[in-house]
């Protein structure tokens, strides 16, 4: 296969606008521990979401390529180019790729947590008139820098399992990672019925917990959350008093031992330390903005609550989703989280679709027509 000069893309340059087709170049030559990939498969998170709308934005971001969720095919690799493991990255393999760190600024060093590098890279973080330009999962082809965290894909894990684990399972992993994982016969709360939501719950179901509530909307994700493992589905169409009656019905009248924000919208914080047991844990992962949201403090001490934040999570934590999609692929039906892919001219409407809350995961196939 011939090596690609430039790769056609979705370009984001207007929020809440169409995405624009453009003709972006690529390198032409791999440095040292870099790869070029052909995009096999992309999926869309929420965060896609919110950066297309402007929900979601920051000083000069624009232009750019959304889209951090990708798997690929290695089409040319730099001399010494290896995966997270210290496998020898080839022409032909197949792989997904997490973060780019830097290996020597306080967070990767004394923090010792690469979540914390100070230039960390991350798809659509990086601007797509500037070098190296494609590095986001809606283009034909991608630059995989040297210092992004590349993971040789075993077979068995399909396209759309693996792209999605770079980010929307990695991060509830994370964050069950934060909490110190789920005792067993603990009371998990689910706030939140997008697809972080739907996996987290799976997560709890998967790791032993007692009662499951997951909280959200519309009816057709809450129905999803049932089959993923939720004990007790409770919709938004009430008020928060309503909500509480449910879960603390549901826990016998303790509240929830795990309350996880997968949700970010106003007011969640404050009913997570209302819903949390004594001595929980409330973990905040939803959040997608510096916007102010109030919590009584006096119920966090009161309760002895411990509050944690929980950003995304790193190529351990991707690697760990890979497995446990394969360990409980017999047990949870991880195909009904996707829509039918579309290609990139179709990324535009998926990401409205998804603003909708019509789908849980869009999937972008590049090379489709």
């Amino acid at each position: 296969m011939s090596v690609p000069t430039s790769t056609r893309a979705a370009v984001l340059r207007a929020h809440g606008e169409p995405l624009v087709l453009e003709e972006l170049p690529l390198p032409q030559e791999c440095e040292p521990g870099a790869a070029i990939v052909k995009v096999d498969c992309a999926t869309l998170c929420a965060t896609d979401v919110h950066l297309w709308s402007g929900g979601m934005s920051f000083p000069g971001m624009l232009p750019m390529v959304l889209g951090h969720e990708m798997v690929g095919t290695v089409v040319a690799a730099g001399p010494g180019t290896a995966d997270a493991l210290g496998r020898a990255v080839q022409v032909g393999d197949r792989i997904g790729w997490s973060e780019s760190t830097c290996g020597h600024c306080h967070g990767c060093t004394v923090t010792r947590n690469p979540v914390a590098c100070s230039s960390r890279g991350y798809g659509f973080l990086q601007r797509s008139d500037r070098w190296p330009h494609s590095t986001a999962g809606l283009a034909e082809y991608d630059y995989v820098t040297p210092n992004a965290q590349k993971f040789i894909l075993p077979d068995d894990v399909k396209d759309t399992w693996a792209a999605s684990a770079g980010c929307a399972v990695k991060t509830v992993l994370h964050a069950f990672d934060r909490a110190g994982g789920v005792r067993p016969g603990a009371n998990v709360l689910v706030q939140g019925a997008g697809a972080l939501g739907i996996v987290a719950t799976a997560v709890a179901r998967a790791s032993g917990a007692g009662t499951v509530v997951t909280v959200g909307a519309p009816d057709a994700r809450l129905e999803l959350a049932r089959r993923f493992g939720a004990d007790l589905v409770i919709g938004l169409d009430g008020d928060a008093g309503s909500r509480r009656e449910a879960v603390l019905e549901a826990t016998g009248g303790r509240g929830a031992d795990l309350v996880l924000d997968l949700a970010g919208a106003p007011g969640v914080g404050a009913e997570a330390v209302d819903l949390a047991a004594w001595g929980g844990t409330f973990v905040i992962v939803g959040s997608t903005g510096p916007r102010p949201d109030p919590i009584p403090l006096g119920t966090v001490m009161g309760k002895e609550l411990n509050v944690l934040g929980s950003l995304n999570g790193d190529v351990g934590d991707y690697r760990n989703s890979i497995e446990f999609l394969r360990a409980f692929r017999s047990r949870f039906a991880w195909d009904e989280l996707f829509s039918e892919p579309v290609g990139l001219g179709g990324a535009s409407e998926a990401l409205a679709s998804m603003s909708r809350l019509e789908q849980v995961k869009a999937v972008v196939h590049p090379w489709l027509p």
